[in-house]
Formats: structure tokens, sequence, C-alpha cells
């Protein structure tokens, strides 16, 4: 109850309780951007500061345990839609590639939880957030095109979203950056980026409170079993995640982190590119799954469920 109480939490159930009365609360967009890109910018820079400490071989293995990590979390979830929920393979495959990428305010949060449990993580994990972004899509992309033969191929424009998009931009813009002030020793943009990133990042679960409500309305129309497929789906990409972690030398804060990522579901590469790539697909599947569902569960309990599993799973291989 006490970890449910943190700031972060409340402020989204706030948002959420907003949505629900359909109270006219709303971020202004202009700012909601704004917060968007601090908060990436943010994860970034500190990622690539604790990059310049660590020597490279230390994330050699986790990087390939989180790249394959991406594509086996499309491939299972494809299998789970489409075989066993009978979906058809073109909303199948966009659904599976929301699931297989990541979110990066959901990784956002649950750096701020490990901070606020005091639990040390491996800082280069901002790496793994970008290196899990890309294998799912490149996944979906490709199963898309095998699936779809008669479309022309957009390749072009789905790389342009997808590696120049602002997601995997300002993290890559935000490693570099990181990584040059820490060569300098310049500690300039500590205060904007590492002490106030807390009240920022609770503005934005406002928003995203309210978003995930209005979401949630469209329940009826995405059906019982792409409910359970919301909260499940992310359960078995936790215990993947914490599997690999393990195996490749990640401490158990670093797992919960792998977990986490592993467990969220992308809403702003992920739905660009399948827009191009699988046009037929349906938004109201995958933004409602990915948003309506997974992101609440995620962010009130689902953090506290992957940590509660790798703190027992590392407890037994001690």
């Amino acid at each position: 109850m006490i970890q449910l109480l943190d700031p972060v939490v409340l402020f989204f159930m706030l948002g959420v309780f907003a949505g629900l009365i359909k109270s006219d609360l709303r971020i202004p967009q202009s700012f909601h951007n704004t917060l968007s890109i601090y908060l990436l910018l943010s994860i970034g820079i500190k990622g690539g500061i604790e990059l310049y400490k660590n020597a490279s071989s230390d994330l050699l293995l986790p990087a390939l345990g989180t790249i394959f990590l991406g594509v086996l979390i499309t491939f299972i979830a494809f299998y789970i839609l489409h075989r066993i929920g009978r979906f058809d393979k073109n909303n199948a495959i966009a659904i599976a590639t929301h699931y297989g990428s990541v979110s990066a305010v959901t990784f956002a949060v649950v750096l701020n939880y490990l901070h606020e449990q005091k639990i040390g993580y491996e800082e280069f994990c901002t790496v793994l957030l970008v290196l899990l972004e890309i294998p799912s899509i490149a996944t979906g992309v490709a199963m898309a095109r095998m699936n779809n033969r008669d479309q022309p191929a957009k390749l072009g424009k789905i790389v342009n979203e997808v590696l120049f998009g602002k997601t995997i931009l300002l993290l890559l813009g935000g490693l570099f950056i990181g990584w040059v002030t820490a060569y300098t020793d310049n500690k300039a943009l500590n205060f904007f980026f590492f002490d106030l990133f807390k009240g920022f990042l609770a503005i934005f679960m406002l928003e995203m409170g309210v978003v995930a409500a209005e979401k949630t309305r469209l329940l009826k129309k995405v059906g019982p079993f792409l409910l359970g497929f919301g909260v499940g789906m992310p359960l078995i990409s936790a215990l993947l995640g914490i599997v690999i972690a393990w195996l490749t030398g990640l401490s158990m804060g670093g797992a919960i982190v792998l977990a986490t990522m592993a467990a969220s579901a992308s809403y702003i590469a992920a739905p660009a590119a399948m827009k191009i790539a699988i046009p037929k697909a349906k938004p109201t599947l995958y933004l409602t799954s990915a948003l309506g569902i997974t992101f609440p569960f995620n962010v009130i309990i689902g953090i506290r469920i992957y940590h509660a599993i790798a703190a027992w799973f590392y407890s037994l291989l001690d």
C-alpha cells in the first residue's frame, strides 16, 4: 500500500479518475510534448553518463539477450493471439509487435520505483531500452511483408519512422550528450535533468492517466480475450526478462528493469511502424490493449509483481 502511495502512481490514478468522470482536466498538448522530450532526454543523458563509467564488455551479453528477448516475445505474442485468440494474422502481428517493443514511460516509472526503494541497477539499461525497441518492430515488419506479399514495400518510410522518430532519436541523442558530459565532467545539467525528474514525470503521468481512461472506454470493442492478454502477456514477458537478466549477469535491480521493459507495450514507435506496414490492422485493438490495459496494469501493480518475482528468483540462486 505504501508503494502504491508513491506520488507518480497517485498522479496517474488522479488522471484515470478525471478521464472516467469525463472531466475537462487535460495537460495542454504542447506542454505534454515538451514533457515527453524532457523525460526521454533525461533517461538518455543519465544512461550516457553511466555508459561512460562502465566497460563495454559489461554491456555485451545483456545487449544480446535484450535483442533476443524482443524477437522472442513478438513470436510468442503472435502465436497466442493467432492460434489461441483466433485473431487474423494482420492484427495478431500488429499487436504482437507492440508487446515485443517497449514503453519509455513505463521505463521511467520503474527507474523512479527502484530509486524510491533504494535498489541498485545497471545504469546502462537505457541502452537496453533502445535495443528492445528495434528488434520487435523489425520482426513485425518482416512478418507483415511475408503475410502481405501483394503490398508494395515501404521499408524506407518505416526505418525513418523507427530510427529517426522522436523516441529513438532523443534517447540516442541523450546517450551521446550524457557520455560527453561525463567525459568532460560537466555537471551543469544535473539539477534540471536529474533533480526535477520526478516532478515532471508525475505531471506527465497525470496526462497518461487521462489517456488510459479514454482507452478503457473501448474495452467492449476489443473483447474479453484481449483484456486477458493485456494482463497475462506482460507476466509471461516479465518472467522471460528475469531469466534473460540472470543468464546475462544483470543484478536483481537490472532484472526488475528488464522484466518491466519486456512486460511493457510500445505506443509511440510501434503504432507508427504498424500503421505503415499493416494498414489493414485495427488501431483500436493494439492501442487499447497497450494503453488501456497493459500500461495501467504495469504502473499500478505490475512493477511490484515483477519486483517480487525477481527477488524470489534471485534468492533461490544465491
